[in-house]
């Protein structure tokens, strides 16, 4: 018999900066609020926008790279699972939570999309995958044709 299949995918921008919180044996912990929107048409034929808030959450490696290169407004990619969990709240009133594990992020549009960095805007890799690894994956040779971009630092700083 098969399993079940539990997997979520959104793109959408972040509402606020990261936040990240490392554990007593130091794994980041980062979370996000992540808002996509959809578009219909109602009965009128006038389009109707609705946004729907997700609390998503990185951890190890993938946490420390979403930490260090999201921020408020960037447009992401992300892919995981939905966790749901029921606590109890100081007040003693039983509370429930829905999260979105991620095992897969990329960051998505270029530096004056919120996708990090700021200044001018120079030819680039439109999307950085990174797994739950936190390891980028190997780099295909560029074409020939293509210049390479100019930018004031070393390939060092870049985190790809």
């Amino acid at each position: 018999m098969a399993r079940g299949i539990n997997k979520v995918i959104l793109v959408g921008n972040l509402g606020n900066d990261p936040e990240t919180k490392y554990t007593q044996s130091g794994m980041a912990v980062t979370r996000i609020s992540l808002a996509t929107t959809s578009v219909r048409k109602d009965r009128d034929g006038n389009q109707q926008e609705r946004t729907e808030w997700h609390r998503v959450v990185f951890f190890g490696k993938l946490g420390e790279i979403a930490g260090e290169y999201l921020r408020k407004g960037s447009q992401v990619y992300v892919e995981g699972s939905i966790r749901y969990d029921k606590y109890t709240g100081q007040d003693g009133v039983e509370k429930y939570s829905t999260d979105i594990v991620a095992d897969e992020m990329q960051m998505l549009g270029g530096r004056g999309e919120g996708g990090g960095g700021g200044g001018e805007r120079a030819p680039r890799p439109q999307r950085q995958e990174y797994g739950s690894g936190g390891q980028a994956p190997s780099r295909r040779p560029a074409p020939a044709a293509q210049q390479a971009p100019v930018d004031d630092f070393a390939d060092d700083d870049i985190p790809f």
